[in-house]
């Protein structure tokens, strides 16, 4: 399996919505964590919502720092940030750029919803053709 890190700002939106298509579409394929930078206190109301709506349940999923998930384990970080993470990564990071819905409407959550399912999706199909996925270098 594929050990992917999912990073945004506040943990609370993106990266748990990246985090949520993993765990359920990616089975025996990925096994995923998320992080944030700058955590955020809970997973946005509206993050839980648009996933609850595709039949996603985000459980006890919660903010947490990048040092709490171990990211020297992962064989891909996923950077949703807009933002370069630390130089020490060990592990690949492959930037996706999607824009951080948080303080916007249920449309906004929604479009980012959709956009990072499509990516999640794209990543499981390639890791499933040929292995761990590869990011150009830094």
């Amino acid at each position: 399996m594929t050990r992917v890190l999912f990073v945004c700002i506040g943990n609370s939106c993106r990266s748990q919505m990246a985090e949520g298509f993993a765990r359920a579409y990616g089975q025996g394929v990925l096994e995923v964590e998320s992080a944030g930078l700058m955590p955020a206190v809970m997973v946005a109301p509206l993050t839980r919502q648009v996933m609850e709506e595709r039949g996603v349940e985000l459980g006890d999923q919660f903010p947490k720092p990048l040092d709490w998930v171990h990211p020297e384990t992962c064989d891909l970080v996923v950077n949703m940030s807009g933002h370069p993470l630390p130089e020490t990564l060990p592990a690949p990071v492959r930037d996706w750029n999607v824009d951080d819905p948080i303080g916007q409407s249920e449309k906004a959550y929604r479009k980012v919803r959709d956009q990072i399912e499509d990516l999640v999706l794209a990543l499981i199909e390639e890791v499933r053709g040929g292995g761990p996925p590869v990011s150009p270098p830094r």
